[in-house]
C-alpha cells in the first residue's frame, strides 16, 4: 500500500499497492478485522502474454452452492452450504504505474460476520498448523522410505553379488564332477 494510505482500515476506490500480493494481505487482514474469511475469487488475464491484470477477493459466504453430480449422474451426498451469496468484494487491477488499484470496493455483507474475529482466523490457523505438522510428516517419510530403498538396493547387491559366486561354485564342482566321473570311467575300463 503507498505512504498516504497506511493509516487507512477500510479499503477504498483508488487505494494503491505495489503487488497484487500486498492487496491480498491488506485484504486478508481487513477482513480478519471485521470477522470474516477472504476468498481469492477470480482474476482477468492479458491474451498476449497470460500475466494477471486484475483480482477480486472477497468473502468466503460469496455465491451459491451448486448441485454437483457424480459421474453415474445421481447427485452426490449434500453437504450444507457456506454460501450465502455475499456482494462483500474489493477488485484490484494492475494500472500503468506499475501499482495495483482498487476499482472497486463492496463492504456490505448479507450474513451476520463472526462475534469475534479471531474464531474466523483460528479455524485456518489450525489447517495451516495441521498442514505444516503433515508437511514435516510426509517429508520425514520420504527420508525414511529413500533410507529403505538404500538398504533394499544395498541388500539385493549383496544377494547378486553371492548369487553369482554360488554360481561359480556350483559350474566348478559340476565340472569336477564332469572330471571324477572320467577318471573313474578310466579306471574302470
Amino acid at each position: 500500500m503507498s505512504v498516504e494510505d497506511e493509516s487507512t482500515t477500510e479499503p477504498r476506490e483508488g487505494t494503491k499497492f505495489e503487488s497484487e500480493e500486498a492487496a491480498k494481505m491488506f485484504y486478508d487482514d481487513y477482513s480478519r478485522s471485521l470477522g470474516f474469511v477472504m476468498r481469492v475469487m477470480s482474476c482477468r488475464r492479458s491474451e498476449r502474454d497470460g500475466r494477471i491484470l486484475a483480482r477480486r477477493f472477497g468473502c468466503n459466504k460469496e455465491g451459491h452452492c451448486v448441485t454437483v453430480r457424480g459421474k453415474s449422474g445421481s447427485v452426490r451426498k449434500p453437504r450444507p452450504s457456506t454460501r450465502e451469496g455475499c456482494k462483500a468484494m474489493i477488485h484490484v487491477k494492475y494500472d500503468r504505474s506499475g501499482k495495483w488499484v482498487v476499482t472497486k470496493f463492496a463492504k456490505e455483507h448479507n450474513h451476520p460476520l463472526v462475534v469475534e474475529p479471531r474464531q474466523a482466523r483460528q479455524s485456518l490457523d489450525e489447517k495451516d498448523k495441521r498442514i505444516r505438522e503433515l508437511t514435516i510428516e510426509l517429508r520425514n517419510k520420504k527420508r525414511l522410505c529413500a533410507a529403505y530403498k538404500e538398504q533394499l538396493d544395498a541388500f539385493a547387491k549383496i544377494v547378486e553379488e553371492h548369487s553369482d559366486r554360488m554360481s561359480k561354485k556350483v559350474e566348478s564342482v559340476v565340472e569336477n564332477l564332469k572330471e571324477f566321473e572320467h577318471i573313474q570311467l578310466e579306471f574302470i575300463a
